[in-house]
């Protein structure tokens, strides 16, 4: 293995979050009077932690969410999680093959502690992530696509950044690597690889990763 260390993305690498999250965010901005396309919201707030949401409402309309918004949006998406949330084909295998190997891995999300292992306990993956290889941006200052949580995350693993692998599916997640100076692969499952042009590699099957990796 050319790396000491994979660092994963969560939503849509490692569980298939993405469409579940993405058709709720829109559907509840848009009640609250903030029209948003599911299309809409991949393309603005995938990758992207909660802060991001805000800020861009706040930016665009000069209005504020309410106060709950991010306790009523995250029931909503823990219910859904409960009825519908499976781990990304071939990441289980993935995750075996590091292991097997020995090599060190951890999870870097946008998303909240909570939401990480509520999303692993469903999809099966808890078993994988004890709390020393969990960080989110609860963590740091600032998120994604600032390379803050991935240097978090390298540096509590005790890895250098250039000795590091990152996973990620979104463009704010590729920015946020290539910023830590790290390399990073790109997941294009769900989003254009025009999109992710900054990645060291693409890729598009989660099963062609163990052997891009160790290439």
């Amino acid at each position: 293995m050319r790396y000491d260390l994979v660092i994963f993305d969560n939503d849509g690498v490692l569980v298939d979050s993405e469409p579940i999250s993405n058709r709720l965010l829109a559907g509840y901005l848009t009640e609250l009077g903030h029209p948003t396309s599911y299309e809409e919201s991949l393309r603005d707030y995938m990758g992207g932690a909660m802060h991001r949401v805000h800020d861009l409402v706040l930016e665009r309309t000069g209005q504020r969410l309410p106060e709950d918004f991010d306790d009523v949006f995250h029931g909503r998406v823990f219910a859904a999680f409960e009825r519908e949330l499976e781990p990304v084909p071939g990441a289980v295998g993935v995750l075996e093959k590091l292991a097997a190997d020995g090599v060190a891995y951890c999870v870097a999300s946008s998303g909240s502690h909570e939401r990480i292992r509520v999303g692993h306990r469903k999809a099966g993956l808890d078993r994988w992530f004890d709390d020393g290889r969990i960080f989110s941006s609860q963590d740091v200052g600032r998120g994604k696509p600032a390379p803050d949580l991935f240097l978090h995350a390298a540096g509590r693993m005790g890895v250098a950044p250039e000795r590091c692998a990152v996973v990620e599916d979104s463009p704010l997640g590729v920015q946020a690597a290539v910023a830590a100076g790290m390399d990073v692969y790109g997941f294009t499952a769900m989003t254009p690889a025009a999109k992710l042009a900054g990645a060291t590699r693409l890729f598009a099957d989660m099963g062609e990763l163990a052997d891009l990796l160790a290439g």
